[in-house]
C-alpha cells in the first residue's frame, strides 16, 4: 500500500469470487497551472484503421477537386506540427498502404520549410509492442513498447531520426513531400502501426495534406499523391462519432483529424499563481494532485478541460484533441519546505478511474487491471539530496486504476527550496485521464471500508466506464 494515499478506504466485493480491491484518496486535486501554446497542429488520426484509402486531412482549398469536402480550406504557416498515427490491415491482394504528406506554396516567392524535429516508427519491425515493468530507467533511449512511445521518446530528447530533409525549398505554386512511407503487413501479422511526428517551421503560408494510398509495392511519386488529393474522398471506414461537447450522454470522444492549436503545456507549480514562486512541501500525511490530460466527464472535479481545440475538423470527427497526443509537457515544481523539520517528498504519475468529480476521493485499485491506460518516458531534472544537479529519464507503464509509484523521493532540510522539472510527451496509444501528485508520506492512515460502513456508505464498487 501506499503510504502517500491519504484517507484511505480500502474495498472488497462481498461475493465469494476473487476481485479487485479499490480505495480512494482525498487528495487536493488542482488544475494544471499554465495553458496550451498556439502552435498549430496538422493531426492525421481519422480514421485510424485505413481500409479505403484517400484523404486523410487536406487543409487545401475544396475548389477544383473531385470531393470539395473533403478539403479544410486552412493555411499553415510559421511554426506548425504535423501528428499522424494510422493503423494497416493486411490487404487481400498483397498491396501495401503508403502514408505521405504533401505541401504546397501557392505563394508567389519560395517558401522554405525547416524540420526541427522528427520521427516516424512502425509497430513492426521498429517498435513492438511487449510487457514492461512499472518503471525502468531509460537512460539510452532503448526502452518502449510501440511506435508512440518509441516517437514520442525520441522528440523528448530533442532528437531528429535519421533521413529526413532538414530543410525543404518550395518554389512558388509547386508541391513537395514531407514524407511518403510504407506501412507494411509481413508475415503472420494482420495489421501493422505508424506514428509520425514533425516540428517545423515555414516561412510562408503552406496547404497541407495526410494522404493514403495502396499500391504493389512501389513507392508511390508526388504526381501520383496530386492525383489522390485531387480525386479522392476521405479515407474509411470513417470512425465513430463523436457526441456533442457537454452532452450529458456517455461521451464518444471520436478520432481526431484537422488543425489542432497547442502543442505544449508549460506549467508552474505555485501555491499562488498571481505571486509564488514556490510551492509548499503538502503537511505530513497528505497529497496535492495535479490533472493532466483532462477530458470531457473525465476532469476529477476541476473542470478543468485540456484537449486541445480544433481550429477546423471534419463533421465526423473529435471536436477536440482529447488525450493530446504528441503535446510536451513542461511541468515545474519548486517546492518548499517551511517547516523546522526535513520533510520527505514524493512525486508520483497515477491513473485513477476516469471521474468527473473529486468529491468521493479519487479511485485506485490494489490490483492490476488488464488494459494499459499509459505507456511512455518521462524525463526528471532536479537537485538531489546531496546538492548536486541531477537527472533521469524513467519509463512508466500504468493501467487503469493505478496509484503509481513515485517518480523521485526527495529530502528537504528547513527552509529549503528545490525545483524539480518534470517532462514528458504525452503519447500516443495512451488513454486520458492522468494526474501528477505531489506527497509527503508522514503518517498516511489506512482504514478498511469494512470497519468504516456507517461512514463510508459501505465498499466501494468498481467504476463503470
Amino acid at each position: 500500500m501506499h503510504p502517500f494515499l491519504v484517507s484511505l478506504i480500502l474495498a472488497e466485493s462481498a461475493s465469494s469470487e476473487v476481485k479487485p480491491r479499490f480505495f480512494t484518496a482525498t487528495n487536493i486535486v488542482r488544475d494544471l497551472p499554465g495553458r496550451l501554446d498556439n502552435t498549430l497542429v496538422l493531426q492525421s488520426n481519422s480514421p485510424e484503421l485505413i481500409q479505403t484509402p484517400g484523404i486523410l486531412v487536406s487543409t487545401f482549398p475544396g475548389a477544383g477537386k473531385k470531393v470539395p469536402k473533403a478539403h479544410l480550406n486552412y493555411q499553415l504557416n510559421g511554426r506548425f506540427d504535423v501528428f499522424a498515427h494510422h493503423v494497416a490491415q493486411k490487404d487481400p491482394t498483397g498491396r501495401t498502404l503508403y502514408l505521405a504528406l504533401l505541401v504546397k506554396n501557392p505563394g508567389k516567392k519560395v517558401a522554405t520549410v525547416r524540420i526541427l524535429q522528427a520521427a516516424s516508427f512502425l509497430t513492426s519491425p521498429d517498435a513492438p509492442f511487449y510487457e514492461l515493468p512499472p518503471h525502468v530507467d531509460n537512460s539510452a533511449g532503448q526502452v518502449f513498447a510501440g511506435p508512440g512511445d518509441r516517437m514520442a521518446d525520441l522528440i523528448l530528447r530533442g532528437l531528429i531520426q535519421g533521413g529526413w530533409e532538414k530543410v525543404i525549398c518550395i518554389p512558388a505554386g509547386q508541391s513537395r513531400l514531407l514524407y511518403n512511407f510504407p506501412v507494411p503487413v509481413i508475415g503472420a501479422r494482420s495489421r501493422n502501426t505508424r506514428s509520425t511526428l514533425i516540428r517545423a517551421t515555414t516561412n510562408a503560408p503552406l496547404y497541407a495534406a495526410s494522404l493514403s494510398t495502396y499500391t504493389n509495392g512501389t513507392l508511390p511519386s508526388i504526381k501520383d499523391w496530386e492525383n489522390v488529393l485531387a480525386t479522392a474522398a476521405l479515407a474509411g471506414p470513417r470512425d465513430r462519432v463523436p457526441t456533442v461537447p457537454s452532452s450529458s450522454a456517455k461521451p464518444v470522444y471520436g478520432r481526431v483529424a484537422g488543425i489542432s492549436r497547442g502543442s505544449n503545456w508549460r506549467a508552474y507549480f505555485t501555491d499562488d499563481p498571481h505571486g509564488s514562486l514556490r510551492l509548499l512541501v503538502p503537511a505530513a500525511g497528505q497529497s496535492i494532485s495535479y490533472v493532466v490530460a483532462t477530458v470531457e466527464q473525465g476532469a476529477f472535479g476541476t473542470k478543468q478541460l485540456q484537449a486541445a481545440p480544433l481550429v477546423v475538423r471534419y463533421g465526423d470527427t473529435s471536436y477536440k484533441a482529447h488525450g493530446n497526443y504528441a503535446v510536451e509537457y513542461n511541468l515545474y515544481i519548486p517546492l518548499h519546505n517551511d517547516t523546522q523539520q526535513p520533510q520527505t517528498v514524493a512525486i508520483t504519475l497515477q491513473t485513477p478511474f476516469k471521474s468527473n468529480t473529486s468529491k468521493a476521493g479519487l479511485m485506485f485499485t490494489s490490483q492490476q487491471q488488464r488494459a494499459v491506460w499509459f505507456r511512455g518516458t518521462l524525463r526528471l531534472r532536479y537537485r538531489d539530496d546531496s546538492g548536486q544537479n541531477a537527472g533521469k529519464y524513467l519509463h512508466v507503464v500504468q493501467r487503469r486504476g493505478d496509484p503509481g509509484t513515485p517518480l523521485l523521493t526527495l529530502n528537504l532540510t528547513p527552509g529549503e527550496t528545490r525545483m524539480v522539472a518534470v517532462d514528458f510527451l504525452y503519447p500516443p496509444d495512451c488513454t486520458p485521464p492522468q494526474i501528477l501528485t505531489i506527497s509527503n508520506p508522514g503518517l498516511a492512515s489506512e482504514t478498511s471500508a469494512d470497519s468504516q460502513q456507517g461512514t463510508a456508505g459501505g465498499a466501494a464498487e468498481e467504476p463503470q466506464q
